[in-house]
């Protein structure tokens, strides 16, 4: 037997998002899953949150496959990136399923990167060997189409990363989990279960995907004016749904966001999505209807901020100009962490006068992750020696442990890790490995950041407290002020006295200049970045006795 295995989450633990891990023999790696996150609403002006894949900077030679297990961006988003900046040569081929791959190469072309990666389709249950591992696909149902689990076959034995999935056993598109083949991976015998814990929290069972049609139906008879349906781009099945909703009841559909038109061409030409001839229109032709013929079906169900939704309930959009009488249906529900920025989208159209209707009010959403008991049902299944909670925050990665003890595994064999955290396994067994270098990456426009990105840490500061500028001019040769200092400030909070605290801010400059150039006269010499380092802890500690705030202080010296 070789030696050790590692399998090393990067992205997903902790956290809903960016999704990536790391599974590591004899030298040579696969990686499955590389997603992103969005933003929170303290990462200003952040476009894209990556996993940190710098333990792989330095090892494309050793990289043997890169699997995606669904279209969704927490598993795919951040492939354009990772190609990019890990394999500016020679790029491992990219596997997936049929949908999968289609959505793989149009992210891949969009950052014109498809002539430099090979991606493989792969059917359910065709396996294939990558270095010293063998890959295989197992179909799950999830919200999107083509969803896999990744059997990872290694010397060890095989581990099962279960991606997103849920037991629906009528689905949408008829295809149902693969039970008799999770049963074989558990008959086989199981090293190591990877399991989705996003609804860890949530008992019971989700609710079957084909259980939405009928509700969208009848929400849809109770609306007079144009109809707004928003959900993931992603979520095929969901689209189809709106679609059928918009034909029993004589509506025109329109499809708003980039995502959305490129997902929903995609899904058609796959056999996805159906829509009658005639029945999709464009954007710019929504105003040629009455309004009760008319249904949009957009992004921005997670109140992403230039989402399509978003820029409308902001009037900001230029196509659409939401007014009272209009209906917007969230089918989706927020993903822990969005929470703020979808109340925030919601309480914008009701400024509008839309009527707003979501999951609470009506059931036009189901999770497209298992329930608790169904999470149980895939330990049962798999019978795994050794399980890994993965996808969710800390608090749901504890929950699915306590639900796989429940069902029988030893509490020893049950590992909650980490992001950066690996989990090695030998013939000794297994056990927790030294931490590697993990956390975010952020894109900024065209940019890839710094972990530690500085950019990030000035806009908090500026957002919260404004910005300080000083132009000083002095002279080269005395190092005394010439002419008053001029005092530049923006997005700071002044009280009534602005003018008086501007003309004693001056007189702090020029004191500070004064000092300084006492030194210029006794020959002991005065760099210029002593200066400004003087200038900028006067200003500040005044400042902050004024305001009881700390701008950003930023000198200028100009010498003459």
């Amino acid at each position: 037997m070789s030696g050790k295995l590692r399998v090393l989450p990067l992205g997903g633990l902790g956290e809903i998002g960016k999704n990536m891990t790391v599974i590591e023999q004899d030298g040579k790696i696969v990686v499955i899953d590389t997603g992103l996150m969005f933003p929170t609403a303290d990462m200003l002006g952040i476009d894209l949150v990556l996993p940190d894949f710098d333990y792989l900077r330095g090892r494309a030679d050793d990289v043997e496959a890169i699997v995606i297990t669904h279209g969704h961006e927490d598993h795919i988003g951040a492939l354009p990136y990772v190609i990019r900046e890990l394999f500016p040569e020679e790029t491992p081929p990219v596997y997936a399923a049929p949908l999968t791959a289609e959505m793989a190469r149009s992210k891949l072309e969009e950052h014109k990167l498809l002539d430099a990666v090979e991606v493989i389709e792969r059917d359910c249950l065709e396996p294939w060997d990558a270095g010293p591992f063998s890959l295989e696909l197992v179909h799950v149902s999830h919200s999107i189409p083509d969803a896999c689990g990744v059997v990872v076959g290694t010397d060890h034995g095989s581990i099962f990363l279960t991606g997103d999935y849920k037991f629906d056993q009528t689905p949408v598109d008829g295809q149902p989990t693969d039970m008799s083949r999770l049963a074989e991976l558990g008959s086989e015998g199981l090293l190591l279960l990877c399991g989705d814990s996003t609804n860890a929290d949530r008992a019971g069972i989700a609710p079957s995907e084909s259980s939405i049609g009928p509700h969208l139906e009848e929400a849809f008879a109770r609306c007079e004016g144009r109809i707004l349906v928003t959900s993931f781009a992603s979520n095929i099945h969901r689209v189809q749904q709106v679609i059928d909703a918009s034909v029993v009841h004589g509506r025109k559909i329109a499809l708003i966001g980039r995502s959305m038109r490129r997902n929903f061409a995609i899904g058609r030409k796959l056999g996805h999505i159906y829509a009658p001839d005639g029945m999709v229109i464009k954007p710019k032709e929504i105003d040629d209807y009455p309004d009760d013929e008319v249904c949009v079906i957009c992004t921005g169900s997670q109140g992403e901020p230039l989402s399509a939704l978003r820029r409308m309930a902001n009037n900001d959009h230029g196509q659409i100009t939401l007014h009272s009488g209009d209906t917007v249906m969230f089918s989706a529900s927020p993903v822990p962490g969005n929470e703020r920025a979808v109340n925030e989208t919601i309480d914008r159209l009701f400024h509008i006068g839309a009527t707003v209707v979501t999951a609470k009010d009506a059931p036009i959403h189901a999770s497209g992750h298992g329930y608790r008991e169904e999470l149980k049902m895939m330990i049962n299944l798999t019978k795994p020696k050794y399980v890994m909670p993965i996808h969710g925050d800390f608090q749901r990665l504890v929950l699915h442990s306590r639900l796989a003890e429940e069902v029988g595994i030893d509490p020893d064999d049950i590992f909650r890790m980490e992001n950066g955290l690996p989990l090695e396994i030998d013939e000794n067994g297994a056990r927790v490995g030294d931490r590697v270098k993990s956390g975010m990456i952020f894109v900024d426009g065209l940019e890839v950041g710094d972990v530690e990105d500085v950019a990030l840490r000035d806009r908090r500061m500026l957002s919260n407290d404004g910005v300080f500028i000083v132009v000083a001019t002095v002279s080269e040769q005395s190092g005394e002020a010439i002419g008053d200092p001029e005092v530049i400030f923006r997005g700071v909070p002044f009280m009534d006295d602005a003018d008086d605290m501007l003309d004693d801010l001056k007189i702090t400059v020029g004191t500070s200049i004064a000092d300084l150039a006492k030194k210029v006269k006794n020959s002991e010499g005065v760099a210029e970045s002593e200066l400004r380092e003087k200038l900028h802890n006067d200003v500040a500690r005044f400042v902050y006795e004024r305001t009881k705030r700390r701008p950003m202080v930023l000198p200028v010296i100009v010498e003459v």
